[in-house]
């Protein structure tokens, strides 16, 4: 598994946005964004922590490599 960045909530929604998520609703400082019939949630915090971030990839069962690529659009 590639070492993932340090990165945003609002960084982490734009990549899942390129990668076809939506952005069904948001409650606080959570967004719940869907594709398909995989969804996640990502909180909209200042810096994610790579724990978090690996478990928002794993709900949305985004491989890391492929995020990294919607990461470089």
């Amino acid at each position: 598994m590639p070492r993932l960045p340090h990165l945003s909530g609002a960084q982490v929604q734009r990549a899942l946005e390129r990668l076809g998520f939506v952005k069904v609703r948001q409650s606080g400082s959570h967004v719940i964004m869907k594709r398909d019939t995989k969804g996640c949630v990502v909180p909209l915090h200042d810096e994610v922590k790579l724990g978090t971030l690996a478990g928002v990839l794993r709900q949305a069962e985004v491989a890391p490599e492929e995020f990294l690529q919607a990461l470089k659009r």
